[in-house]
Formats: structure tokens, sequence, C-alpha cells
């Protein structure tokens, strides 16, 4: 399913989608219990197939142009290592292509997110790696990623 990531656009779309309908069951979306089970299978399935998902509890796929910033073999998160080949490879592993480079081509193709890929993303939070990003998202907390985008300034 990993041919899904061609098309970011009609990801855009999906993902939106599932945003505005998991709005509608958001006192459900909690820590804990038989729902979040559910989504972290759910995740595990849908976005392990399609992007490799690594289950970090913090995805921001819709602002790296659909594609997951750590599957980067140096788990680079906001842009591009120094050594990217000249043929857009990654410098770990020449035969595959640099993450970051997929997801600025990728990101072209997104009328509604693509800008996001400018914006430096907050810095992994361990403590919520292997949890449902999705529940994550509805229930930002002061130590996860709303208060480090509030203390940085960026809104």
């Amino acid at each position: 399913m990993r041919w899904m990531q061609s098309y970011p656009h009609l990801l855009e779309v999906l993902y939106t989608a599932t945003d505005r309908f998991l709005q509608l069951f958001r006192c459900w979306l909690k820590r804990g219990g038989w729902v979040e089970r559910l989504l972290i299978q759910t995740e595990r399935l849908t976005k392990g197939s399609i992007f490799d998902c690594r289950m970090c509890g913090q995805c921001v796929l819709h602002s790296t142009g659909m594609t997951c910033p750590m599957t980067c073999p140096k788990n680079m998160r906001n842009g591009p290592c120094g050594g990217v080949r000249p043929d857009g490879h990654c410098e770990v592993l020449p035969e595959k292509a640099c993450v970051w480079v997929e997801a600025w081509e990728r990101s072209q193709k997104m009328p509604v997110f693509g800008s996001a890929i400018h914006k430096v993303l907050p810095p992994l939070d361990q403590r919520h790696s292997g949890t449902s990003a999705w529940i994550n998202h509805f229930g930002k907390t002061a130590e996860g990623p709303q208060a480090w985008q509030e203390s940085s300034g960026d809104r």
C-alpha cells in the first residue's frame, strides 16, 4: 500500500476527513481503555502499511508531505542532514531516496498542508512512543507538543 504515498493530495483529503470524523468522538479519545487499544491497532495497520509508521505517537505526516520523517536512518525530524547525495539519496542507505527529498516533492502536491513543511517541528517526545497519535492529537497536554509550540511562540 506504499504506492499511496505517490498521491499526497489524496492522503491529505483522507487525513482531513479522518480529523473531522474523530472530532465527533473527541470525548472518547482518551488515554487508556479499549478505544485507545483499537486506535493503536488501526494506526499500526493503516499507517504502518502506507507510511512504514514507527508509532512515535506524534504523527506529523500532514506537515511532511505525507512522508514519515521517522523512517530516516538518522531520525532527522526537521529536514535533511548534510549528507544527502547529489542524486537525492541517503548517505546512510545509498539505495534509498532521502526521506526529506521525498517529503519536499510530495509537499508540493498538497494544496492544504503543503506549506507546513516550512515550519520547524517540535522535538520528539519519547514518552509517547507506541501510543495513538490521534489520541495525542486531540488530548494535547501541557508537556506535549502544544506546550512546545506555545513556548516557542509558534501558533
